[in-house]
């Protein structure tokens, strides 16, 4: 199955993204927020989906869009709190991630990351079943333990990067919830060889959710 096709398939049965981490304690909400609390966890399995764009190199005769990074699935677990019956914040985690980096569809090397996103969401629907809410954020990305051409090739420690999401929770019992998700992240790094820029490689992933969740 190709990139596009399994693009479109995860596409059609997830829809968008959580939010920013709130520490900020406020009393329960009236009516069916009151009931179910102003927290939520979920657990999902994601789909990390990468545009894979990006510069040339000339002076090694690389051309545009070589360089590529492999599409995964991760584990991710994203802590939501309620400030208001519509307003919410989330932190979507993951474990340390290991990805490989390609040449014209060579394997050439590898490189560990851990991504964390914080994001603000508005629920449109907060006392329906059905629960749609849009969110916006910003990606935190540390990158490390690059190992690339033989260590000819250095990526950035950090990129920071603005992220949206758009998604829904589904009501099942008074406190769970299924929920499907969809984050699109700008995340890039500058590819260096002996500390000089020699290209800029665009992941700008798509990220593609489907789990539970638990409100309390």
């Amino acid at each position: 199955m190709n990139k596009i096709s399994l693009r479109t398939r995860v596409a059609s049965t997830a829809i968008a993204a959580l939010a920013m981490f709130g520490a900020v304690s406020t009393p329960a909400f009236a009516a069916d927020g009151e009931t179910q609390g102003n927290w939520m966890v979920r657990l999902r399995a994601t789909y990390l989906d990468m545009a894979d764009k990006s510069d040339a190199i000339p002076a090694l005769g690389v051309p545009s869009d070589a360089i590529t990074v492999n599409n995964k699935w991760i584990p991710e677990l994203d802590v939501t709190y309620f400030f208001t019956r519509h307003i919410a914040a989330e932190l979507v985690l993951t474990v340390p991630q290991k990805q490989d980096v390609s040449l014209n569809g060579t394997k050439i090397g590898t490189f560990k990351h851990l991504p964390p996103t914080l994001l603000v969401q508005y629920h449109f629907l907060p006392d329906g079943t059905f629960r749609p809410y849009v969110g916006a954020g910003l990606n935190f990305t540390r990158i490390w333990g690059a190992d690339i051409a033989g260590n000819t090739l250095q990526l950035d420690n950090w990129s920071v990067a603005p992220a949206l999401q758009v998604g829904m929770d589904y009501k099942l019992t008074k406190n769970w919830f299924l929920n499907a998700d969809v984050k699109k992240v700008w995340l890039a790094s500058n590819v260096k060889a002996g500390g000089v820029n020699v290209s800029k490689v665009n992941l700008d992933p798509w990220l593609f959710s489907m789990g539970v969740g638990y409100r309390f």
